[in-house]
């Protein structure tokens, strides 16, 4: 199996920023417990494909109900591949937990982003039937499969990332 890829923690300050940006008015010493606990993904066993994503902290979600999870995770990988990110099968099946973007793209060159790369997760609970999913800290609750991609034999692209998601679409972040 080839080796294309390496996951990291983003650096505490990078995580604090983003973090107090999801939950206004913590504390700093809470952000660096929820840090310092954070895992790295990895895979369940030497078939899987999927390297699970692990929560950072605890979240409960009412059916309907959405929430963006900093996850403290970014990742260098070759520059023919792409992290794509799909929420745990057992959570889709038992909750309908989505992502809400469908399909989380993370491209090689996100890494050198001005938020370093760090990895965002937006989840819904779509539940019909007024489940509520409880996560807990260390609970895997997405999964990142790189994959290789080509590009066509006419592509002339030469710009590079300066921002964070969504940037690609921008001229200046």
């Amino acid at each position: 199996m080839r080796r294309v890829a390496k996951f990291e923690k983003v650096s505490f300050e990078q995580f604090y920023k983003d973090y107090v940006k999801v939950f206004e008015g913590v504390s700093i010493e809470v952000v660096q417990d929820v840090y310092d606990r954070i895992v790295l993904p990895k895979r369940a066993t030497r078939g899987s494909c999927g390297y699970d994503f692990f929560m950072p902290y605890d979240l409960e979600l009412k059916a309907n109900e959405e929430a963006l999870i900093p996850t403290g995770i970014r990742v260098r990988m070759d520059e023919e591949y792409v992290l794509l990110l799909y929420p745990r099968s057992s959570l889709g099946f038992k909750y309908r937990l989505q992502l809400n973007n469908t399909v989380g793209v993370i491209d090689a060159d996100y890494y050198g982003a001005k938020n370093e790369g760090h990895v965002f997760a937006r989840v819904l609970n779509d539940s019909r039937s007024d489940k509520v999913v409880s996560l807990k800290q260390g609970d895997g609750f997405m999964q990142g499969i790189f994959m290789m991609y080509g590009i066509t034999v006419d592509d002339d692209v030469n710009d590079e990332r300066i921002g964070g998601i969504g940037s690609t679409s921008r001229k200046s972040d």
